[in-house]
């Protein structure tokens, strides 16, 4: 009789044993299901909050990355400079000495384009008393238009308008902060930029600590490609800006249009946005020629555009040669799309960017979807 009270007793035993593993591994499957999601709920907020933050930082996280692609297309200035052997520098020392000569560039464009502007406002300053004078003289042009027309009458009574008066200050007020604001991007760009030259090896080497052990050596292979590529591209791409404003600055002089120097500087400053920047240099400098008369501003036009046909054909192969080799569709694509996420910088970004994507696609993603 034990033997058969023990039996039950062992099989309400076992049955409860079976129960309670099955209403054990029911509370694990509930507790995995509510830790999975709980865990999805707080990516999808942090991502959130990244992205909001992302947002409201966006000036400030395209300066950053401006003045990372500074400081990576200066580093192979700064890599010649420490290798060579005539004067021993070290890092630092090679950092300063293009800081310095980038800030002397810097202060060279201030030198020739601030002086023409300057007297071109204080010309017209000085001209205001006698295109008043004549516009009193019946017997003139401005006369004429103005005795029909009354356009300095609507102005002195749109200038005396305490409104209009309200409106000018609040624009000169916007326009000293919108000046002040560009003072200061400007000089955060200039010291992230030389932040980031001098600690790049260290920057670099953080990053690919991230890859995993395996991968490390293949990512810091296509890494140091990349910075490579784009360095080569930024010095090719100010050799070819180089040689479109001296170009400029010669037709200029020799046709005795205002201001070469400061023309020469503009177009080579617009000669780096790709696609674009060498065609609204050459559209400036066609306007600036009209002012000169209509045979210049025709001629210039011709230069401009035999110039373009060069640079596309015969400048660019050769001074990029060595450098990225983008598809000119993929060029065009990237450059509007990076102008139109990030404008101008967007544009200068663009084709480093996409010459980026496609060492990248080569070198790792192409060969893993071949071995599938």
């Amino acid at each position: 009789m034990n033997g058969q009270g023990a039996a039950p007793g062992g099989g309400d035993g076992g049955s409860s044993a079976d129960g309670s593993s099955a209403d054990g591994s029911s509370v694990d499957s509930s507790s995995s299901y509510f830790t999975y999601a709980f865990g999805l709920a707080a990516g999808a907020l942090s991502a959130f909050a990244l992205l909001r933050l992302a947002a409201h930082a966006q000036s400030v996280l395209v300066l950053v990355a401006l003045s990372a692609f500074f400081a990576v297309s200066l580093n192979p200035i700064v890599t010649a400079l420490t290798a060579q052997r005539r004067v021993p520098m070290p890092r630092w020392t090679a950092v300063l000495v293009v800081g310095v000569g980038v800030l002397a560039l810097v202060a060279g464009f201030l030198a020739v384009i601030v002086p023409p502007v300057e007297r071109e406002v204080t010309a017209l300053l000085h001209q205001i008393p006698h295109l008043l004078n004549e516009a009193q003289d019946r017997s003139t042009w401005l006369g004429k238009m103005e005795a029909k027309y009354h356009v300095f009458a609507k102005i002195e009574s749109s200038l005396s308008s305490k409104g209009l008066g309200a409106n000018a200050l609040t624009g000169v007020v916007g326009a000293g902060k919108y000046v002040l604001d560009m003072l200061t991007s400007t000089l955060a760009v200039v010291a992230l930029t030389i932040y980031l030259l001098a600690g790049l090896p260290n920057v670099v080497n953080a990053v690919f600590r991230t890859v995993p052990a395996s991968r490390r050596v293949r990512a810091r292979a296509i890494g140091d490609e990349i910075l490579t590529q784009v360095g080569r591209y930024m010095l090719g791409s100010a050799l070819n800006a180089s040689i479109a404003g001296l170009a400029t600055f010669v037709w200029t002089a020799i046709l005795g249009i205002p201001y070469p120097a400061a023309l020469g500087l503009l177009v080579a400053l617009l000669d780096m946005v790709p696609v674009i920047g060498s065609t609204i240099g050459g559209a400036i400098v066609t306007l600036v020629a009209l002012s000169h008369s209509m045979p210049v501003a025709l001629a210039t036009l011709a230069f401009y555009v035999a110039f373009r046909l060069t640079e596309d054909y015969v400048l660019l192969p050769k001074v990029m040669r060595h450098a990225v080799n983008v598809p000119p569709i993929v060029t065009v694509v990237a450059v509007l799309i990076g102008g139109a996420l990030m404008g101008i910088i967007g544009a200068l970004l663009a084709i480093p960017t996409a010459a980026a994507f496609k060492l990248v696609a080569q070198q790792a993603l192409v060969p893993r979807l071949d071995r599938r």
